[in-house]
């Protein structure tokens, strides 16, 4: 960038004149007829999915590469990314006949690998993080004198991402809302300053991932900060610190900032799929989720919306995890503890309570000659305000209940262990921990935790998200915790003592 800050018309004629349609393609804005006759909105779905690389990522880095020296081309370009950045910047070398580096984490799934080598880009592993790499593409630029192109924090690459919004409006002059997803910020900087320059009446909302919300971050603070960790479910979006233009440009001309959880995430790609049978990936899909929340909340109704679904290139088995949490995020499902007499037909009984409402879930191990604890799960039509009115009618029928819909031990854990208990009396204190999900992360977690204490319990399971979380239970007595905790600060990993939780009491403890 130079040291002269563009102005919103610099942004208007670099969009206009913009050759990304040589690489490129205008892509459809679909109606969602099944999530728009729910919301009470006209919704539609701009499918960036559709573009050669599966993302909106090529127009900005066409964009950027394009203009480039004659001097620059010859000398080669090299960036940093695990994902669509990487597929953008590869095929746009390609088409251009520019050798194209890129540095790639060793942690990248190897379709995204094969996907940037197809395409012609030359693929340098290194490092286990998206930091590693880029420092590495650092000082490979420094190197070998080729040009670095960035992902996101770049006039020329926001000039890009800004087509999306000349498109939007030659689609549907008639928006009143659109919602744009936030990373770094480049999407959403592009086209929020290209169509508050056109039609400054349409609201234009970003939305971010509540584990990697940089943009809010910056916007409390006043300028761009750095967070101290971000979530990598929706890794397209998963950026520490946004960009100083890309802030500079957000804050200007974007109207608010919503952000979503990944329940919520995992509720729109099932959405997504339901209208188009698109396989959207999680930051894809991160635009359509804050829609939805903003419709929830402003209860707004009538109005013309469009969303940005920014990409399809989704890691397959990430789509287990998906699967099991779109139902909360929807808000129809809802997840019970429930105690009942244990004696022949009371199950028949408590059936009876739920009427003809779908039971997801149901576990249960006999634990006692009197009563009985119960994992359920039920199918909701009517979000929260039916659960309430189960569990009002389990309460009013004499069961002992607790909603637990948003436990996260209940859904991360529980769910997969219940009737785990001892079979002896046993006296343990029991912790969570997380500690950041790479090879080899579990074994020296492990190795770490040392054998001093016994564990009594132990849960993991792979969820394809950006951190990894371990139930553990360990035998001890008061005396021993304040060497134990000494011991957990020495391990270094989060961690949490939850021996006072709801759903391990039930379930999970000694008798």
């Amino acid at each position: 960038m130079s040291d002269t800050q563009p102005q919103a018309s610099d942004y208007l004629r670099k969009i206009l004149l913009s050759p990304v349609y040589e690489v490129a393609k205008v892509t459809p804005l679909q109606t969602l007829k099944k999530i728009s006759d729910r919301l009470g909105n006209h919704v539609a779905l701009k499918r960036e999915d559709l573009q050669p690389v599966h993302s909106f990522k090529l127009r900005g880095a066409y964009n950027k590469i394009a203009g480039l020296t004659d001097e620059q081309k010859a000398k080669g370009i090299i960036a940093a990314s695990a994902g669509n950045h990487a597929q953008g910047v590869a095929l746009s070398g390609a088409k251009l006949k520019i050798s194209a580096t890129i540095v790639m984490p060793t942690t990248t799934p190897d379709i995204k690998i094969d996907a940037v080598r197809r395409m012609g880009g030359n693929v340098v592993l290194f490092g286990n993080s998206f930091d590693e790499a880029y420092a590495e593409s650092r000082r490979l630029a420094a190197e070998h004198g080729y040009t670095l192109i960035p992902p996101y924090d770049d006039v020329d690459v926001i000039a890009g991402q800004g087509t999306i919004g000349r498109e939007l409006l030659e689609q549907d002059t008639r928006l009143t809302h659109v919602f744009v997803q936030v990373g770094g910020g480049g999407l959403a900087a592009g086209v929020a300053v290209y169509i508050k320059q056109l039609l400054p009446n349409i609201k234009v909302i970003g939305v971010e991932a509540e584990g990697s919300a940089c943009l809010k971050a910056a916007w409390e603070a006043g300028e761009p900060v750095n967070l101290p960790r971000v979530s990598l479910f929706a890794d397209g979006v998963a950026v520490k610190r946004i960009g100083d233009e890309t802030f500079r440009v957000c804050r200007e001309y974007l109207d608010d900032v919503i952000t979503v959880t990944n329940d919520e995430i995992c509720a729109a790609l099932k959405d997504i799929f339901d209208d188009t049978r698109a396989v959207a990936e999680p930051s894809g899909a991160l635009s359509l989720a804050g829609m939805k929340k903003y419709v929830e909340t402003t209860h707004t109704r009538g109005a013309r919306m469009a969303a940005i679904l920014s990409g399809a290139n989704v890691n397959f088995h990430s789509l287990r995890y998906v699967s099991e949490r779109c139902e909360l995020g929807e808000k129809r499902e809802g997840v019970l503890a429930v105690t009942i007499p244990e004696r022949k037909g009371a199950f028949l009984e408590f059936c009876h309570i739920l009427g003809k409402r779908m039971v997801t879930e149901f576990n249960y191990r006999y634990s006692e000659d009197k009563e009985a604890t119960i994992f359920v799960s039920v199918r909701l039509s009517n979000g929260t305000e039916e659960l309430l009115q189960v569990v009002a009618d389990l309460q009013k029928s004499g069961y002992g209940v607790q909603n637990i819909t948003d436990n996260s031990l209940a859904k991360n854990h529980v769910r997969y262990m219940v009737g785990g208990r001892p079979c002896k009396p046993v006296q343990e204190r029991l912790f969570s921990f997380e500690f950041p999900e790479q090879p080899g992360a579990l074994m020296r977690f492990l190795e770490t935790l040392g054998a001093r204490w016994n564990i009594t319990l132990f849960h993991y399971r792979h969820h394809g998200a950006d951190y990894g979380y371990v139930l553990c239970a360990f035998e001890m007595s008061d005396d021993d915790l304040p060497a134990f905790n000494q011991h957990l600060q020495e391990l270094g990993y989060p961690s949490r003592d939850v021996s006072d939780d709801i759903t391990y009491k039930m379930f999970l403890a000694p008798r």
